[in-house]
């Protein structure tokens, strides 16, 4: 079986960014060292969906998750992110031109989950959190993940 099922770095993010304590618990660290993968998390708040890209991708460069001068690597960022925003967004990637505002958690994943080295790293990203109208109050639980290869 390639895929195993302690391997798979969708689902360590849906549980980092649905945890926030979980980051912080000794068995996912050691299971995070013994995989060598490597992850982030973080928060953003807006109306405007390149604001959520940005800062993403600021969080996967100050981490040391991607290279900044790598394209394939900011290319794989990318995919994931908008993979995840079609999630949490029910495939409208729109936000403040229709009104609506996000409230997230983001984990970000990066390793290979597969037993043969030679399938290379992959990222995952997961987002949890609220959308909804501008009015506080108004918004809804959403969620989303994008796996995307490097």
């Amino acid at each position: 079986m390639l895929l195993q099922v302690d391997r798979r770095i969708g689902k360590q993010a849906m549980l980092l960014v649905l945890n926030e304590q979980f980051e912080n618990d000794p068995d996912f660290n050691k299971q995070i060292d013994r995989q060598k993968w490597q992850f982030c998390t973080g928060k953003v708040g807006s109306m405007d969906s390149h604001k959520v890209v940005a800062a993403i991708e600021t969080a996967a460069k100050r981490n040391g998750i991607i290279k900044a001068d790598l394209y394939r690597e900011l290319h794989a960022l990318y995919h994931a992110i908008i993979e995840a925003l079609h999630g949490v967004t029910r495939g409208q990637v729109q936000l403040g031109t229709i009104l609506r505002t996000v409230g997230l958690r983001f984990a970000l994943v990066r390793g290979n989950p597969y037993d043969n080295e030679e399938e290379g790293e992959w990222l995952a990203i997961a987002l949890y959190g609220t959308i909804g109208a501008p009015v506080k109050g108004l918004e809804h639980e959403t969620i989303g993940l994008g796996v995307n290869h490097i």
